[in-house]
């Protein structure tokens, strides 16, 4: 893994919200080996809004802007839907 997805991912697991932790943290764990540098950018992204924002546009509960709608926020809702469905 090269040192910029490690530095997500060690930020996507240490966010201080635990819910937010795991679905960040999980869907680097899953995911990260084949985003490419543009979702990479998005995922950053991610990480520099608040968590509470974060967490609500993920799980349905507020409309993230239009500058954070992308298909990589699509695919963490899927990936967060699905392990809160499984877990």
């Amino acid at each position: 893994m090269d040192e910029r997805r490690k530095q997500l991912r060690f930020r996507a697991w240490r966010r201080g919200f635990r819910e937010l932790d795991l679905i960040l943290g999980g869907f680097a764990d899953a995911h990260f080996q084949a985003l490419s540098g543009e979702d990479l950018d998005t995922f950053e992204a991610l990480l520099s809004a608040p968590d509470q924002d974060v967490y609500a546009w993920i799980v349905g509960q507020a409309a993230p802007p239009p500058n954070y709608c992308s298909p990589l926020l699509a695919r963490v809702q899927d990936f967060a839907r699905g392990g809160l469905a499984h877990g």
